[in-house]
């Protein structure tokens, strides 16, 4: 289907407890969002909005709505070290949707089922093009060429 939209600003990654998230499971106490921060401001965020837009069963209207209400804001990325991946948390329409009358384009639970699949796709991708092509970790250690043999 694809969606021909240009992609909002990055989010600014929050200093938050993965423990919160009911749907991620992280060890480690070393998210590195400051650098993943900047991965997507350089470029990481806008190639990954392409290769998701390009695919996305969501229209202009879903996508209007999902950003109306700021929820690509509330996208959270941080590094997972011991499964050595980008983790992410995306954000969702809430159950109660109808009764907080969130959007006055909101008028179906498959509207809101396909927004919330959609928002999970594109963290997926997100965090695909950050591992795949930006994250160079161990390049930032080089061994010292005197270490001795043991």
């Amino acid at each position: 289907m694809g969606l021909n939209v240009d992609p909002p600003d990055p989010p600014a990654l929050p200093e938050v407890d993965t423990g919160e998230y009911e749907d991620v499971e992280v060890q480690g106490e070393e998210y590195r969002r400051e650098e993943l921060e900047s991965l997507l401001a350089e470029g990481a965020w806008a190639e990954a909005f392409e290769k998701w837009a390009a695919e996305t069963d969501i229209d202009e209207t879903e996508f209007a709505i999902a950003e109306e209400l700021g929820l690509f804001e509330e996208f959270d990325f941080f590094w997972d070290d011991f499964a050595d991946r980008v983790g992410y948390h995306a954000p969702g329409l809430p159950e109660d949707w109808r009764e907080r009358n969130l959007h006055p384009e909101l008028d179906s639970w498959e509207k809101v089922s396909g927004i919330n699949a959609a928002l999970a796709s594109f963290g997926d991708t997100v965090s695909r093009t950050l591992k795949e092509e930006y994250i160079d970790w161990e390049a930032e250690y080089e061994a010292p060429d005197d270490l001795p043999d043991f």
